[in-house]
């Protein structure tokens, strides 16, 4: 993996501006989810994988018990009691304190901590920089102070963060594969047991690409909790006749559809996009290690279609993204990636056809929106870990 060293360089100047000493270096990838989304709080499969993007973190110990944090992309600092954390009124602080907060719930240690961070993903992306930064911190906590957690505990004190200080109740996804990747390798992960498995990620013909619709429509934090919700109510509906269900991993669409005459139409269409996504996760694993890379890419169209019919989280400029290109031979699969309404489409594009893809799409979504796309290509890369 290439590191950005013109990043690496204007960190580490500031933060030998700011504080005394020179810092160790951690990156900390963003993630891509290829298929299993709305699925990790409910328990399911998802098949997500860290990337070459991601946050640099200068970071060492201080003596004046401070936690102090600068963020590069922001241009602004935080400076806390270590003894005294609690939510702030800027995001990006909330994902560096709760982390720490949830860290010394696990294990206490005593002395501050500086650091000053900036990233390589696009902000709005969807690309999962918030987890990036988690992971970063929890990293280095972890490292500076010798606790001895698990890469395990440490995407959990993420999840938690953003929880408890910033008011997102998250699944443990993207945390889980930004600090468990491995180069060209993707993770079938299982949110409720925590077991996982890698597949190998080498689509030889075709390349991951993603388009980035430049929007991020309002209602995308209200709407996740709101998902959420809407399948912990089925949950307990079906509860009242089989006590063994705990979430919607335990319900198959047979159960579900036995039982529809207990719930809103509403409610079917969520639980059974969910259903159904657990078992294209499943199916998918099978298809990687097979080398069916376009039985895995019509997977992909099928999951867009339930995130923006069923799940409905997807949005105008998403959906055109995807139905622009579902019939161009050069494209074998493709849908919108992450929380929804906005954000990025993930692409399974043959490489040979890459440029005159990416000319056709950002000429007719400017047409169509006014707005003028952006494009990444991505590499799988190494999970959270130390650089020089």
């Amino acid at each position: 993996m290439k590191h950005s060293k013109e990043l690496i360089t204007n960190l580490k100047n500031i933060f030998e501006e700011r504080f005394s000493g020179s810092p160790l270096f951690i990156f900390s990838p963003g993630r891509i989810n290829l298929i299993g989304e709305h699925t990790d709080y409910n328990e399911g499969f998802v098949m997500p994988a860290s990337i070459d993007k991601g946050i640099y973190i200068a970071f060492a110990k201080n003596a004046v018990n401070k936690l102090r944090a600068y963020s590069f992309d922001f241009k602004e600092y935080v400076e806390v009691s270590i003894d005294q954390l609690k939510p702030v009124n800027r995001d990006w602080a909330n994902y560096v304190l709760g982390v720490v907060s949830e860290i010394q719930k696990i294990k206490s240690f005593s002395g501050g901590l500086d650091i000053v961070f900036g990233g390589t993903i696009p902000i709005g992306s969807g690309l999962s920089s918030s987890a990036a930064l988690e992971c970063g911190v929890g990293f280095a906590v972890n490292h500076l102070f010798d606790l001895g957690l698990s890469r395990i505990e440490i995407a959990k004190s993420g999840q938690l963060a953003e929880h408890n200080f910033v008011g997102v109740r998250c699944g443990i996804m993207d945390q889980f594969a930004s600090i468990m990747g491995r180069s060209d390798q993707v993770i079938k992960l299982d949110c409720r047991s925590m077991d996982y498995s890698y597949f190998p990620s080498k689509f030889e013909d075709y390349q991951i690409l993603l388009f980035n619709s430049k929007v991020k429509h309002s209602l995308a934090e209200s709407s996740y909790n709101k998902r959420r919700e809407e399948c912990e109510s089925v949950v307990k509906i079906l509860q009242q006749k089989n006590t063994g269900i705990q979430s919607l991993r335990d319900v198959s669409l047979a159960l579900l559809n036995s039982e529809k005459n207990m719930f809103s139409d509403l409610l079917y269409k969520r639980s059974s996009y969910v259903i159904e996504e657990n078992d294209r996760v499943l199916k998918a694993g099978e298809m990687l290690k097979n080398k069916q890379y376009k039985e895995f890419g019509q997977l992909l169209f099928e999951s867009h279609q339930g995130l923006s019919e069923k799940y409905e989280v997807s949005c105008p400029e998403l959906d055109f993204l995807v139905a622009n290109i579902k019939d161009n031979p050069s494209v074998i699969g493709a849908r919108m990636m992450g929380g929804g309404f906005g954000g990025c489409t993930i692409n399974l594009v043959e490489r040979s056809k890459k440029e005159s893809l990416i000319q056709e799409v950002s000429q007719t979504y400017k047409e169509r929106f006014g707005i003028t796309l952006e494009y990444y290509e991505v590499e799988i890369g190494e999970g959270t870990h130390i650089i020089n």
